[in-house]
């Protein structure tokens, strides 16, 4: 009975030590307890991972560009031209702006003429650009860069450029004449005269200067859109957009869109000009310049460089 119970006590010890836990190495250990860290990625929206730079590389802006413009004169008519009344009604918010502080300056325009100036172009028609890109508008200056490089490319036919334009242009019209019409009744602007000296001004000047300033307007309006087309972040937008447009309101360049809106309103504040003054006077030399800046000062010097213009097919 003895040996028996010895046999089984022997047995038990055998099988408790067989079912022991040994403790892991403490490699293992430490792994176990902090397993290994992985790189961050940036999730894109359709699922996959993408890394996007800051700022595109000049020949990716370029081809950016291009790609913006495709689809912009692949737009149905009507959608062009209701986002080119939103664009319309953006950059008249911005000249709204821009007459109520700095065209209300009068002390600070006698005493330091440069300081309101840089007044005037700072607060107003920057915010009108960056609401018209962030949201999708349609703006004519814009697309005569876009669009012209995207018919240079062979993306897009010249019947779509005509398009696109026609509709951009014509929508722009209708927003910022909207504007102008619910600026006047608002009568936020009270008796200030800055509306009509300015209305006054732009259409007494001899076409061919009218022009020249048209063309140079919209060279830094339509590097303002190129360059914001190659940032990432709204704040890079922000930043590309408001230095040139800040400097071509200051400079006072010409603008075809916003001078829809300005003039418009000045007449309605009671400027002595005529609707045909505004039209014959201004906005057409403003409109052929702005063409001018945009197709050809801006995209003609990229798209010669990083595009294919001009180049024959072998």
């Amino acid at each position: 009975m003895v040996s028996f119970r010895s046999s089984i006590f022997v047995c038990l010890l055998a099988s408790s030590s067989a079912f022991a836990v040994k403790p892991a190495s403490p490699s293992l250990a430490f792994t176990q307890r902090n397993p290994p860290t992985r790189a961050p990625v940036n999730l894109s929206m359709s699922g996959g991972a993408s890394v996007v730079p800051d700022l595109k590389a000049p020949p990716a802006i370029y081809e950016g560009a291009v790609a913006a413009g495709a689809a912009k004169a692949a737009a149905p008519w009507a959608k062009i031209f209701k986002l080119g009344i939103a664009a319309g009604c953006h950059i008249g918010f911005g000249s709204y702006l821009a007459i109520t502080v700095g065209g209300a300056c009068p002390q600070i325009a006698e005493a330091n003429p440069g300081l309101q100036k840089i007044i005037f172009g700072a607060f107003g028609l920057p915010f009108g650009l960056i609401m018209t890109l962030v949201t999708g508008a349609e703006l004519f200056t814009g697309n005569t860069a876009l669009v012209t490089a995207a018919k240079m490319e062979g993306k897009t036919s010249t019947s779509n450029l005509v398009k696109n334009w026609v509709a951009s242009y014509a929508g722009n019209f209708v927003g910022s004449l909207l504007l102008a019409y619910l600026a006047f009744k608002s009568g936020t602007l009270g008796a200030a005269p800055a509306s009509v000296a300015i209305a006054t001004a732009k259409c007494s000047l001899p076409f061919a200067t009218t022009f020249v300033r048209g063309i140079l307007c919209n060279w830094l309006v339509c590097m303002a859109v190129y360059m914001a087309s190659g940032c990432a972040s709204l704040a890079g937008k922000m930043v590309a957009v408001w230095f040139p447009i800040s400097a071509f309101v200051a400079l006072g360049l010409e603008h075809s869109v916003a001078n829809m809106f300005i003039i418009p309103l000045g007449i309605m504040r009671g400027a002595n000009v005529s609707s045909m003054d505004f039209l014959s006077k201004n906005l057409l030399p403003v409109t052929l310049g702005n063409i001018v800046g945009g197709a050809l000062c801006v995209m003609g010097l990229y798209g010669t460089t990083f595009g294919n213009w001009f180049s024959k097919e072998e």
